[in-house]
């Protein structure tokens, strides 16, 4: 008997008992090799000597203090290393405890930018279908998974939604990529016209949509399409990097890869590897004047932000990251990852896509390969691939509803920094024999 309320109530969960490297281990002794780094977050693997040695020290300083009554110089520190990798323009952080309050917090800055700035009546938020920012109400609003919203619709602020770009299913046949940027990019400032070009407050995206997709990358110069009709229009482009970036697709932040920067950044996940709960906002030195210049002060909070573990830990991993070079391991271990994906997948039946950057990878699954048509939703077969990847002993991130949030399927595979050529060749061995296993 659990006394804990589950995911899902009716599975029966292993239980984790120690983790080293990219491995996880369960009561039984078991293995299982972190292919998915749970959910895109364990960066640095397992037991990291460094950041366990990082958190032991912090806590014999200091476990917690108010960001009411006091700063810390670990969250100073931490953010001053932010700052320092990040994209041009964003020289403030807001440190918080993952991604979903990053996206609250990022959502409420867009806002209150607009109101210090004289301009009370903006108030849309535009985002793209089968995109996901988050649980929480606000995020939630803003995210376009329509089978995460459907029942909680009625609580939902009233959001805008744009189709995505992703290549696989929206490209037309004999459509270029630079044809279909510009077409995908269009649509955001259509409905910023339908809007009313001073009523919107920001368009929020995914450079690399993670989970409720799979992995899908942009095209061409869409980013830069967009980051211009945002500017057009006085627009702030908030990009959700919370599960694709600080590292994850080869450069620290994704949007890196595009040539832009946004007003607003949103990162969790790999900032502390999983080691304590961290994540935080970058914002733009225009948006950090309207308040300093305004009412003086950011109207928000959490108990937990800036929490000087979670800050010790965030500085920790991203020393390691830097200090072994991990950047150029994931570019090669990613080219190294998508060439054995290729041999496994690129001739099978039933997978008709492969895509991603970096250790971000993501394999569709269709049930007629020249079609394109997915299968029944019925057969939950990204249920029945995480089960027979967990039976071999293979953690990886099975979705469902990849088309339209009721159709279609996918797998995510999101490895630790760390990873060699013989972890990705076990990976490719083991996830080939469990999408095998769990075809009809």
């Amino acid at each position: 008997m659990t006394h804990i309320l589950h995911r899902t109530i009716h599975s029966k969960l292993p239980t984790a008992v120690r983790g080293q490297g990219i491995e996880l281990f369960d009561a039984d002794g078991k293995a299982y090799i972190d292919a998915s780094g749970g959910a895109a977050v364990s960066c640095l693997g397992h037991g990291h000597p460094d950041v366990i040695a990082a958190l032991h020290e912090q806590l014999d300083r200091l476990a917690y203090a108010h960001t009411g009554f006091f700063t810390t110089e670990i969250a100073e520190a931490l953010a001053d290393r932010l700052v320092e990798d990040a994209p041009d323009g964003l020289d403030h952080v807001y440190l918080v405890s993952g991604g979903s309050e990053a996206i609250e917090a990022a959502l409420k800055m867009a806002r209150q930018y607009f109101v210090e700035k004289g301009e009370p009546q903006r108030r849309h938020i535009i985002a793209r279908r089968q995109s996901y920012h988050g649980n929480t109400l606000g995020a939630l609003a803003t995210g376009g998974n329509e089978w995460r919203r459907a029942q909680f619709q009625p609580l939902l602020i009233e959001t805008h939604h744009i189709d995505p770009c992703y290549a696989y299913r929206l490209q037309e046949d004999g459509e270029s990529d630079e044809s279909y940027a510009a077409r995908a990019a269009q649509q955001l400032e259509d409905k910023i016209l339908e809007l009313g070009a001073d009523q919107v407050i920001a368009f929020v995206a995914e450079p690399v949509v993670g989970a409720t997709s799979g992995a899908v990358p942009p095209v061409a110069d869409y980013f830069k399409r967009i980051r211009n009709i945002c500017d057009r229009y006085g627009v702030l482009l908030i990009l959700d990097e919370v599960m694709c970036g600080m590292g994850r697709t080869g450069t620290l932040h994704a949007c890196e890869q595009d040539g832009i920067a946004p007003d607003l950044l949103t990162i969790a996940k790999g900032l502390g590897g999983g080691y304590q709960p961290v994540g935080a906002v970058l914002l733009g030195g225009h948006i950090y004047d309207a308040f300093s210049n305004g009412s003086g002060f950011f109207q928000h909070g959490h108990t937990y932000m800036g929490h000087p573990m979670a800050a010790a830990a965030g500085l920790a991993v991203q020393t390691v990251i830097r200090r072994d070079g991990l950047l150029d391991n994931v570019k090669l271990m990613g080219a190294r990852l998508d060439e054995r994906l290729r041999q496994r997948f690129g001739n099978h039946h039933h997978v008709g896509d492969i895509r991603g950057r970096g250790l971000f990878r993501g394999v569709e699954l269709v049930l007629d390969r020249a079609t394109k048509e997915p299968f029944d939703p019925k057969l939950g077969l990204n249920a029945r691939v995480k089960r027979e990847a967990m039976a071999r002993g293979l953690m990886v991130y099975p979705m469902g509803g990849t088309i339209d949030g009721k159709r279609g399927d996918h797998v995510l595979i999101a490895p630790p920094f760390i990873v060699t050529n013989n972890d990705v060749d076990r990976i490719v061995d083991r996830l080939g024999e469990a999408i095998d296993a769990a075809l009809p």
